[in-house]
């Protein structure tokens, strides 16, 4: 639970300012709540907790400390709603909220009878529903269809469908018959070769 000031005037206007430990108010570097105006003393005020409560105390200031425009002197307790002000500065109390200030909240039961909401209960539907003598139910009404509207086209076209080529594998057979004719072709070339350089050689010697 924890204590609020929210800014009514001033740089600070609609945030609220947790005070969760005793805090110094001023114009000093070192105040918990720093209120940079002329008018704001150096240290202006104190605010006090003290057993869960709120207390505002004034530290001889310039321009004084007021809870609801009244001019304090000493010690004041701050209560819900209260007006806090620093010389210019005006702050709205607001009192932590515990949860035993919650209003409680009956909750109303929900019945869970399907046939007080107007729907048949189950006995009185297996009686409406005669059945075969395996269990199962006889004259079940299909509900028809919903009317398809005018101008509507239902019929659904198939997308064409492209053959697909399937490329027959070689087999294993055919690729060594393939090997052994370009081993031929190539011994055959090779002899040829032979044959024409010896021709050459004797026809040139």
């Amino acid at each position: 639970m924890t204590w609020k000031l929210q800014a009514i005037t001033g740089e600070f206007t609609g945030q609220e300012i947790s005070v969760e430990r005793d805090m110094l108010v001023g114009r000093h570097q070192d105040a918990d709540l720093l209120l940079q105006s002329a008018d704001i003393s150096r240290r202006h005020a104190a605010l006090l907790l003290k057993d869960q409560q709120l207390w505002v105390q004034d530290l001889n200031s310039s321009n004084g400390t007021f809870i609801n425009d009244l001019k304090i002197e000493q010690e004041t307790e701050l209560n819900d709603g209260d007006i806090v002000q620093f010389a210019s500065f005006m702050f709205s109390v607001l009192a932590p909220v515990s949860v035993a200030d919650l209003p409680e909240i009956e909750a109303e039961p929900v019945s869970s009878s399907a046939h007080d909401q107007g729907m048949p209960s189950i006995a009185e539907r297996a009686a409406e529903t005669s059945i075969t003598r395996d269990g199962m139910p006889q004259q079940v009404t299909i509900p028809k269809p919903a009317p398809i509207p005018e101008g509507v086209d239902v019929k659904v076209t198939a997308p064409e469908q492209q053959p697909v080529v399937i490329e027959e594998p070689v087999s294993r057979v055919e690729q060594e018959k393939e090997q052994q004719k370009n081993a031929s072709v190539g011994l055959i070339s090779i002899i040829v070769l032979v044959i024409l350089a010896v021709i050459a050689w004797l026809f040139f010697k």
